[in-house]
């Protein structure tokens, strides 16, 4: 696309149409994942809600695949895309609190990061993601958790309405009120639906919160666990805690000797009443023997950005999710077996909680369905070498393959990656035939297939 095709975009919009012709182009068709190399035709930087729409219309009419960019964070790198159109929103990170009314009305690119500094001035916050960096649309659109969520809920439960562009190019606003079919879609529903220009979110009081690492030694891994499951059963909702596999990173609470070892860790993160924080967090140092403690009182916003180091840009990802009612002891075995082979100080294994709040919600009352499962885990391979590429892809599928038969059926849309398109139906479970009439009423062409697709 060139020329007069171009020209004629441009003039349709206020914010900047990058082609492969203009300076910045290399910078403005990259995405988080290091592994995706895609050369779009033309990305919009859009100014508004307005070139959201004529983007929109521009794709349809000339029938060009369509990439929708927040964060650009998507693991199969669906923020962009080969000789199509980017919708790109990295320059509207706009925020607005309202302290009264306990919302924030945010703007498509904002990451939560710009959501959690916002709110922390109200003392005010809402479930986001664990690397601060991610965007809030893809996050919430897939479902959202984080270290919120046992005692707020999801994300997209604590989504109240959004301004959405169809693939008709309509401007809507939804709520329960307005249009209530289509937020319930976008609640867990992905990017199917439309492109949402902003979110409006209810908040919560957050403050600071008492919250960083345990790390204990790879021979108690399978003790951990068992401790874990246990204790996020009964533990207070405004306890966030999940089990990690890692390699040390240089930290000041831990021995420089250590450094570059393989460790498991419990990272709780509590957001109660600071007084009762010690007995909360106390059984954790019985769990097994403690080889290092980063625990402290810190803003949310500061602990929110905790693992950022850990996942910069350019890193070459690989991701697998995992859904599971219980964490049984094979499922445990499994873990014991792959998760003291994590690959390089950027990749994870991660076990979060989804109960608590989570569980109030019935499975039918928004697209994520998968209400009854109790933990998501993560398989995340990050590295810096193409020679790296099979083997540690290689890892993330071998222990996908060892937690399936110990899992639900179905996955996180967050934590799938390209070659899981074959996981949808089970994905959305019961909700699923409600999503693909949503899709043909919304979206009948499936203009919006850069996805975890729901085919209309």
């Amino acid at each position: 696309m060139g020329g007069p095709a171009v020209d004629g975009l441009r003039e349709r919009v206020r914010g900047a149409v990058i082609t492969p012709d203009d300076e910045g182009y290399e910078q403005a068709r990259r995405v988080y994942n290091g592994t995706v190399d895609r050369r779009p035709a033309a990305v919009v930087r859009v100014a508004n809600a307005g070139d959201v729409m004529a983007a929109v219309d521009f794709a349809r009419e000339t029938g060009l695949e369509l990439a929708v960019r927040g964060g650009a964070h998507s693991a199969p790198g669906y923020g962009t895309c080969d000789g199509g159109l980017v919708i790109d929103f990295s320059d509207r990170h706009g925020v607005r609190i309202d302290p009264v009314g306990r919302t924030a009305r945010c703007e498509g690119g904002v990451t939560w990061g710009d959501l959690n500094d916002a709110g922390y001035v109200f003392g005010l916050g809402v479930t986001g993601g664990i690397v601060s960096t991610t965007g809030i649309a893809g996050l919430t659109l897939n479902g959202g958790f984080g270290h919120l969520a046992r005692g707020l809920g999801l994300s997209c439960d604590n989504l109240v309405s959004a301004d959405v562009v169809t693939a008709d190019g309509r401007f809507r606003t939804v709520s329960e009120e307005q249009e209530p079919d289509l937020l319930w879609a976008l609640r867990g529903g992905g990017g199917n639906f439309g492109v949402v220009t902003s979110f409006e979110y209810r908040l919560s009081p957050v403050k600071d919160v008492v919250a960083g690492p345990f790390v204990y030694e790879l021979e108690h891994a399978a003790e951990v666990l068992r401790f874990y499951r246990e204790y996020v059963r009964e533990a207070p909702e405004e306890l966030g805690i999940f089990p990690g596999f890692h390699v040390a990173p240089p930290l000041p609470f831990l021995p420089e000797d250590r450094v570059g070892d393989s460790f498991i860790l419990l990272v709780p993160c509590w957001s109660g009443p600071p007084d009762r924080a010690e007995a909360v967090l106390a059984p954790l140092r019985d769990a097994a023997p403690v080889v290092a403690e980063g625990v402290d009182t810190v803003p949310y916003p500061a602990f929110a950005a905790a693992f950022d180091p850990l996942l910069p840009p350019g890193l070459r990802q690989y991701w697998k999710g995992t859904f599971a009612t219980e964490l049984t002891d094979a499922a445990i075995a499994a873990h014991t077996e792959h998760g003291p082979r994590v690959p390089t100080v950027h990749s994870a294994v991660h076990i979060y909680p989804i109960n608590g709040a989570c569980h109030r919600v019935p499975a039918d009352a928004t697209a994520f369905a998968h209400r009854e499962a109790t933990f998501a885990t993560v398989i995340l391979a990050a590295w810096t070498d193409p020679a790296d590429d099979a083997a540690d892809t290689a890892w993330v599928r071998g222990y996908y393959d060892a937690l399936a038969p110990h899992s639900d059926e179905g996955g996180y849309i967050g934590f799938m990656d390209h070659d899981d398109q074959h996981r949808i139906e089970a994905n959305y479970r019961g909700n699923y035939a409600r999503l693909t009439e949503l899709k043909r009423r919304y979206d009948p062409g499936n203009l919006f297939r850069l996805n975890q697709n729901i085919r209309p």
